[in-house]
């Protein structure tokens, strides 16, 4: 089996390289990359050690996309991931990139008759909606209440009945226009579909930054003892995020890979969940039990554009429907994203310190 990995440099994209080559030597890996990303360069030098194809190319470039010849399965892991891109400048960047790179990655599957697992994300639920839920706050978060107004958002979290009217910011609208193209593809073209909308993605490899990859910036200041900030919702660190260890991400395209038949027309939610939820203040202190340190975490009352109080995924469909569930909890993520940091420290300082 040939498989292609776009974005394959980045976070999820190298893990899913390097974890599926290990697990099937056989195949053929290739990670196709545009080496936008800073840090994404250093692991091409783990690709080559591991026996993993890089091709250096950029989705928005069918030419670049017919020279990876024929295959088997593409994993479209390539997204401009950060939710404010586009909201205070020009978006076309992540438009170009997320909808209309994507539809050149759907033009290749049809083209040679190949699976396409495609990463989408919970940013495609609308903003104001999740934030009129009803919720109550606790000593360390705030928390959904049961009981809501609408369908889709209860204790547990957001489901897939939620409705999609309404604003998401530019990364979510690309991703589920790119879903709502895929549903043609399926129906017209006959193309073979897995589409999963992932909530918080973290573990090793991911090189974090404010606007995406909260949980390694977290780990990565308490690490170097640098300071922090609680922005928004008053400044207190009381919102939520549940955080899915790729680890786990990897584990479910593996077996979409080799079940697409259960996801063709199906869109399923994938996340941590309500077990592996934390507030940003929890992430502290796991971050102090850890590392030993302590940090100035300041106070920034405003909330920034786009920001939620709290999301948290609801996985009852897929794991009623497909038997998956995430294994490894919070303090598993940042313990191995502490050990990453720790046995890279020289070749990581410059890009996460």
């Amino acid at each position: 089996m040939k498989i292609i990995v776009t974005g394959g440099a980045g976070f999820v994209g190298s893990t899913l390289c390097l974890q599926l080559k290990e697990k099937y030597p056989s195949y053929e890996i290739v990670a196709f990359d545009n080496l936008k990303r800073r840090g994404s360069e250093l692991n091409l030098i783990d690709f080559q050690k591991n026996g993993i194809n890089f091709i250096h190319g950029d989705i928005r470039n069918n030419e670049d996309l017919q020279s990876l010849g024929n295959f088997d399965v593409l994993i479209e892991a390539s997204a401009e991931p950060s939710v404010t891109a586009g909201l205070d400048s020009d978006p076309t960047y992540v438009i170009n990139n997320n909808l209309y790179g994507s539809i050149n990655c759907f033009n290749a599957c049809v083209k040679n008759n190949a699976k396409l697992i495609f990463l989408s994300t919970s940013r495609v639920y609308p903003i104001d909606t999740i934030e009129k839920a009803l919720f109550e706050e606790k000593d360390t978060k705030f928390l959904f209440t049961e009981d809501q107004s609408f369908k889709g958002i209860t204790s547990k979290g957001v489901s897939e009945e939620l409705s999609l009217e309404g604003a998401r910011s530019f990364y979510g609208t690309t991703k589920l226009s790119s879903e709502l193209f895929i549903h043609e593809y399926v129906a017209f073209y006959g193309l073979r579909a897995a589409v999963t909308r992932f909530g918080v993605i973290a573990g090793p490899r991911q090189m974090g930054k404010t606007d995406q990859g909260v949980v390694t910036l977290w780990m990565a200041k308490h690490y170097w003892k640098q300071s922090l900030k609680y922005i928004g919702y008053g400044g207190k660190g009381k919102q939520v995020r549940d955080l899915l260890h790729v680890d786990d991400l990897v584990e479910l395209i593996d077996y979409q890979i080799h079940n697409i038949e259960k996801f063709v027309g199906k869109v399923y939610n994938a996340g941590g969940g309500i077990e592996n939820s934390a507030s940003l203040k929890e992430m502290t202190a796991i971050c102090e039990r850890i590392t030993g340190n302590t940090i100035q975490i300041d106070e920034v009352p405003e909330t920034r554009t786009a920001d939620l109080r709290i999301y948290v995924t609801d996985n009852s469909k897929i794991e009623n429907e497909i038997g998956w569930k995430p294994k490894k909890s919070v303090e598993d993520i940042f313990k191995d994203i502490y050990l990453w940091i720790k046995d890279n420290e020289k070749s990581l300082e410059n890009i996460l310190k």
